[in-house]
């Protein structure tokens, strides 16, 4: 994963743990009301158009910020987050890590609550934009996957044990 890292990030000092909190998780997903999607992308095989669709099932409102699409999935998408004209709660990125830094910029202007990173997308100076500006962090986790792992959708062998699985334990 240290390719992920920007030149600005030392992998050896930079806690990512720290961003990873089980609790900070849960704290998000249950409060969490609308979900600004940055790279959320209309074709149907793209994760994040994946991420986009579970989300808009489980009652989040999803808001897409990509700027070259006019619409997806029946909602307006905006060019950046500035734009989004309704108060954001989640900001979730699916972009690539050096980019994160002025989206970090644009959700600490939006007084959004949180900045949720996908798998890759780490940059340790995002992150400390984002905290100085009063927001919670979460980096190198899929939404979908923890929401998945807090709300119920995945077999509790999955709940406390920081693994992910699909084998369930039959009867001894």
């Amino acid at each position: 994963m240290t390719g992920a890292m920007t030149a600005s990030s030392n992998p050896a000092s930079f806690d990512l743990a720290r961003y990873q909190d089980p609790l900070t998780i849960q704290r998000v997903l249950h409060n969490a009301k609308t979900i600004a999607v940055v790279g959320l992308s209309k074709n149907e095989l793209r994760a994040s158009y994946f991420v986009g669709y579970y989300l808009r099932r489980h009652g989040y409102r999803v808001i897409p910020v990509n700027p070259r699409e006019a619409e997806i999935l029946g909602e307006r998408s905006f060019k950046n987050l500035v734009d989004v004209p309704v108060p954001v709660d989640v900001v979730n990125v699916f972009r690539a890590p050096e980019a994160l830094p002025a989206i970090a910029e644009e959700a600490v202007e939006i007084h959004a609550g949180t900045i949720w990173c996908q798998f890759g997308v780490i940059n340790e100076d995002a992150a400390r934009l984002a905290e100085t500006g009063g927001m919670s962090v979460i980096m190198d986790r899929c939404i979908k996957v923890e929401h998945a792992r807090y709300v119920g959708r995945m077999h509790s062998l999955g709940f406390n044990t920081q693994r992910i699985t699909s084998v369930r334990g039959g009867l001894q």
